[in-house]
């Protein structure tokens, strides 16, 4: 099953945390926070949104940062992917 999201919404996939720090402290699985990265499978078409039209600026592929409590979890052939507005990503990670 593949997800085509319409107008303005984007669909990720979160990347995985990581289990230990830079210094290497290994961090147990309750302490550890869900990453706000992500990155993007699919775009929508773009539309309209308060009589404006919306341009979509990012693209599948980019690995971006998004609102912490934005979007819904969906779960697609065993995969879990969030759909979000384009206004619910805050930066592109390069």
């Amino acid at each position: 099953m593949k997800l085509v999201p319409l107008g303005d919404r984007v669909v990720l996939k979160q990347l995985v945390a990581e289990e230990t720090t830079k210094s290497g402290i290994v961090l147990p699985g309750q302490s550890k926070e869900k990453p706000q990265q992500a990155e993007i499978i699919a775009i929508g078409p773009g539309g309209m949104a308060n009589g404006k039209e919306v341009e979509l600026l990012v693209k599948a592929g980019q690995t971006v940062i998004y609102s912490k409590y934005s979007g819904t979890d969906v779960e697609v052939d065993d995969e879990t992917y969030i759909i979000v507005k384009q206004s619910d990503i805050l930066a592109i990670v390069e």
